[in-house]
């Protein structure tokens, strides 16, 4: 049977990483400039992210959005979409997930209909997670790989920035609260073994008949 507060803390932890999702999508903190060579000015540092990059200078933080998103790399549009995609299957989950809770009234006493909600609502949840993985982990290889790659300049190259470090840590929460959720949420009325075995023990006279009539037979 579905767990009450299992089904409740699977479904906050992955509203937490929804609403962190959210904030890694629009932040510009994803890679930021990297001090290596003489080529680089010391109080300039450079954040990019999938929206906006940002300049700051002596305290002063200017951010301006991307003039186009054609113009950006595949690379960048590909985890663009991906972000989106992940945040959008958290948003379908949600309301799925909170309808089939146990607690909620929504559905009456239906309780087969409800845990299959739920179940449903944890799977969105862990795909999600995945989705949002890929963006992530992608640009941090792409950080790495620019940053020992000879052939990049100085000032183009990049260190990974602090999103990316919250991001693997909301792919976490989506990950164990869907999980969370689709554990928490057995279908009842399956039969299991022992409900056989007391069907076998409850006609017993039936069984008996059934043997004579085999002996008999042979």
């Amino acid at each position: 049977m579905a767990n009450t507060g299992l089904q409740v803390m699977g479904l906050l932890l992955s509203i937490a990483g929804l609403v962190g999702g959210a904030l890694v999508c629009a932040s510009p903190w994803w890679r930021v400039s990297a001090f290596v060579g003489d080529e680089l000015v010391v109080s300039e540092v450079r954040w990019e992210g999938l929206w906006m990059t940002c300049l700051s200078q002596w305290g002063k933080i200017q951010c301006k959005s991307y003039d186009s998103g054609l113009a950006l790399s595949a690379s960048a549009q590909m985890c663009r979409t991906l972000s989106v995609l992940a945040l959008i299957l958290c948003v379908l989950a949600l309301p799925v997930g909170v309808v089939g809770l146990k607690c909620t009234h929504c559905l009456g006493d239906m309780h087969a209909p409800k845990a299959r909600l739920v179940q449903v609502s944890g799977i969105l949840f862990v795909v999600a997670g995945v989705v949002f993985l890929i963006p992530v982990c992608w640009t941090a290889y792409v950080v790495v790989r620019d940053f020992y790659d000879q052939n990049v300049a100085p000032p183009l190259k990049r260190e990974l920035g602090p999103a990316l470090y919250l991001g693997w840590g909301m792919v976490l929460l989506m990950l164990v609260g869907g999980a969370v959720l689709y554990g928490s949420s057995t279908t009842p009325g399956v039969p299991t073994i022992f409900d056989f075995g007391r069907g076998g023990r409850n006609n017993p006279e039936g069984s008996t008949k059934d043997e004579k009539a085999e002996k008999a037979y042979v």
